[in-house]
């Protein structure tokens, strides 16, 4: 009799499983249109959150604004590997920017070629995912069959202009030699320099996203409870996310995945929610705060705020154009795609993670990206900037090439981008065009 119960309860359990697992299956194909064993789905991937007992991971480099501090390792997810193969280890070198190289990089030898990559997050994660099929690209070309190019990284999340003129000032400053920079910018210079602006900081400023919180570590005075006791909340739900992210890639069932992915979603929404409301919080007025930010110099509204920032995008671009002329290096300026600036057609299951109505960049990009086509094409193409609209490079590819919400790509993404930058340089002027 107990044998008999016990097998009934064995095989009814069983049969649960076996159900649970056809029904997660289904549902992860109605969401993604792939069979779960074979597809990996796409997530937001969230930073690790500070180890060593820090607070963040961020510091405030008198030149630059927010930076990294050197040591800082820089994972990047399994979705990003190419050919399923772990990246080497990357950390951030002496001056905070994730490099196997300290700055300033000088030359071994003459057929070394220094390529800059410039930027925010978008061109930081081109550094460590799409940079090698660049060199690839450009290696199909005579003159870089037999030279070493070295790629050296200066973006940084948040940046924007002028910062990014300001951090090659200064590298050229102190002696680091470019022979070819890579620019790829233009969404933090619409959304965040917006922000700048609404907040009451000048559109020059960096970005108030990024700044904020690290002047109110600096000045305790301003951290207010409320904002103390959501920048630890916010530390917490990193922590979960990258936890629950570190399960769902070393999980083989469907039916675990379906609650773990909830369990996911609804953990990434209050991060959300509570980096919003960390953004919102206002600070304590402080007369003695040992950073000053200019306020705005200017008031801006309507068009008349989009015109601008595309103005200082295109001064600050002329700016590194003449610099890098003046040393006989080439500039080459990226007009980075967008999810909201495009006509791609989004699959049901990209659009679940790249597209939302909630997010603060969205109106920024709408009528900020207008702006910056046209200035560029009046400001920087008529004085003969090599500048291209990569805008629309996604909108023949298939595949994802969004991996968030706000601006970020997959690893096809990148390449497709890579792709891009490597036949717009050589198709350009410049010494690869005398070795054919």
């Amino acid at each position: 009799m107990i044998r008999r119960v016990s097998a009934r309860l064995v095989m009814a359990v069983v049969v649960f499983c076996l159900c649970a697992e056809l029904m997660a299956l289904m549902a992860y194909y109605v969401e993604t249109g792939g069979l779960f064993y074979i597809h990996d789905k796409v997530y937001q991937d969230v930073l690790p959150a500070p180890e060593n007992g820090r607070l963040v991971r961020e510091a405030l480099h008198p030149y630059f604004g927010p930076t990294h501090t050197p040591g800082t390792a820089f994972d990047v997810p399994e979705s990003m590997w190419v050919n399923g193969s772990t990246p080497s280890h990357a950390e951030t070198n002496n001056f905070g920017f994730v490099s196997s190289y300290s700055y300033p990089f000088v030359k071994a030898r003459s057929s070394q070629f220094v390529m800059g990559i410039f930027g925010g997050s978008v061109g930081l994660w081109f550094c460590q995912v799409g940079v090698d099929r660049l060199l690839e690209g450009l290696a199909q070309h005579p003159f870089f069959q037999n030279t070493e190019v070295i790629p050296l990284c200066f973006s940084h999340e948040g940046y924007k202009q002028p910062q990014e003129a300001l951090v090659l000032a200064y590298f050229l400053s102190i002696g680091q030699q470019f022979d070819l920079i890579v620019n790829i910018d233009g969404f933090n210079d619409v959304a965040l320099a917006n922000l700048n602006n609404e907040r009451g900081l000048d559109i020059s400023m960096p970005s108030v996203q990024h700044l904020d919180p690290l002047v109110d570590l600096v000045n305790q005075s301003t951290l207010t409870p409320d904002k103390l006791e959501s920048l630890a909340t916010t530390v917490r739900y990193r922590q979960q996310l990258t936890e629950i992210l570190r399960r769902i890639r070393a999980n083989r069932l469907a039916s675990i995945n379906l609650v773990l992915d909830q369990f996911y979603q609804r953990r990434l929404a209050a991060y959300v929610r509570e980096r919003g409301r960390f953004n919102n919080l206002p600070s304590a007025p402080s007369d003695s705060s040992l950073i000053q930010v200019t306020p705005t110099v200017t008031a801006r509204g309507g068009a008349t705020l989009f015109t601008d920032i595309a103005e200082q995008w295109a001064r600050s671009a002329l700016l590194m154009r003449d610099l890098m002329a003046a040393r006989g290096g080439a500039y080459f300026h990226f007009l980075q795609p967008n999810q909201y600036y495009t006509t791609r057609r989004f699959s049901e299951a990209e659009a679940a993670v790249a597209l939302s109505e909630d997010t603060p960049y969205r109106t920024s990009v709408e009528l900020g990206y207008p702006a910056l086509v046209a200035t560029a094409q009046s400001r920087l193409s008529s004085a003969g900037v090599r500048y291209f609209d990569a805008t629309q490079v996604f909108d023949r590819e298939p595949a994802p090439v969004y991996m968030d919400d706000c601006c970020h790509y997959t690893l096809v993404g990148n390449q497709v981008l890579a792709d891009f930058i490597a036949a717009s340089i050589l198709g350009a002027p410049g010494p690869w065009r005398d070795r054919r």
